[in-house]
């Protein structure tokens, strides 16, 4: 790595698999906005407001980045210029989507990355009068399908999100407000090796019964469970997001109970995950489990979410999702237990499909932590 991002030769093996699948899939060219899939293609974290910039990938093999001028101090921060690529620069008054156009030319099929917004979109569906796909949807294998130098990058989120979790103890303590335990725990993240906070939820009591409540000025109390679920972003832009349950002094049995069937349910969803097994099938397994214990009309999400340059993206471990998994798939399996006005528990683990089963990045307690 140098410069903040990966080896030049990633980036290009990255590139001639695009164009590789685009001509298996009878596509004549992509085309990519800012966000995860820059970061994936040419590690360029730039954004550009409203202006355009583009990555635009054919069949034929060729790459080409169209960047707004004002934005060219951060070529040096990305690959491109060491790709197998051009890079063309437009100015305020010219037409950028005609640009990308030429270079796509009148097509058949185009596809079209995620963050392209509509403003951008429409007038290059105008131009190449090109029928759109989405890119994630024709090229999913290329982005679901995490290579080596992710995978390792994963590991070192999950390694660095446990080393957090792994403070949270000193930091819970009946009087405290979960507002002053989320900052407290904020600090943690920047310092165990992550350049931005992604999100904190400190879930006390009857919060933790709500899945995205983050946290507020209520004060922790003695007996309280506390759902806290973290995650960051290293710097290679790749995400971390773990949950554990606390439990401020001595848990009841009805929440030893819980924890019990809860946890059983998600570690029989992990022990599942293997190349042939479907998306649906996880969650079928954790739901399943839950519900044969009596808790599930309490699980009201899915099972899990992938993981990597963005916090969620496929696969979606939930019913209906029959995509089959393979190995480099990367994903969370969370099932939760909210009993309304009570308390609410989950736990998470980010699971990567391997060879002949799973690898969890996180290993932490699976223990509803005392406190």
């Amino acid at each position: 790595m140098s410069n903040g991002i990966f080896s030049f030769d990633i980036y290009q093996q990255r590139l001639d698999r695009t164009a590789e699948l685009l001509r298996t899939r009878d596509a004549d060219a992509a085309v990519f906005g800012t966000g995860a899939d820059l970061q994936y293609l040419i590690g360029s974290a730039v954004t550009s407001h409203e202006r355009l910039t583009a990555l635009v990938v054919t069949a034929a093999g060729t790459t080409t980045l169209v960047l707004p001028a004002v934005e060219r101090g951060d070529l040096p921060l990305c690959a491109i210029n060491d790709l197998n690529a051009d890079v063309v620069l437009w100015e305020d008054g010219q037409d950028s989507h005609r640009i990308v156009a030429d270079l796509v030319g009148h097509v058949g099929t185009l596809a079209i990355g995620a963050s392209l917004t509509a403003d951008h979109l429409i007038p290059i569906q105008d131009l190449t009068g090109a029928k759109t796909v989405l890119a994630g949807e024709l090229l999913k294998e290329l982005f679901m399908r995490k290579d080596a130098a992710e995978i390792d990058q994963l590991r070192e989120a999950g390694a660095a999100i446990d080393r957090v979790h792994a403070r949270v103890p000193g930091m819970l303590r009946a009087g405290r407000t979960e507002r002053e335990v989320a900052d407290e725990i904020s600090a943690a993240i920047l310092e165990e090796g992550h350049v931005a906070i992604d999100f904190v939820i400190v879930g006390s009591a009857e919060n933790g019964a709500n899945p995205h409540h983050d946290f507020s000025d209520r004060v922790i109390e003695d007996g309280d469970v506390v759902v806290v679920d973290i995650g960051g972003t290293l710097p290679l832009g790749y995400h971390s997001d773990c949950t554990r349950t606390y439990v401020v002094g001595k848990p009841g049995e009805k929440e030893t109970a819980a924890w019990a069937a809860l946890r059983k349910a998600q570690e029989a969803a992990v022990a599942a995950v293997r190349p042939g097994v479907t998306a649906a099938e996880i969650d079928a397994i954790a739901r399943n489990s839950l519900t044969a214990a009596g808790y599930g009309e309490y699980f009201i999400h899915r099972t899990g979410h992938g993981i990597g340059l963005s916090t969620h993206e496929e696969p979606f471990i939930m019913a209906g999702n029959e995509l089959a998994l393979e190995p480099g798939m990367a994903f969370s399996v969370e099932p939760g237990v909210y009993l309304p006005g009570e308390f609410g528990m989950r736990l998470e683990d980010i699971i990567i499909v391997t060879e002949d089963g799973g690898e969890s990045v996180n290993n932490g307690p699976h223990d509803l932590i005392t406190v």
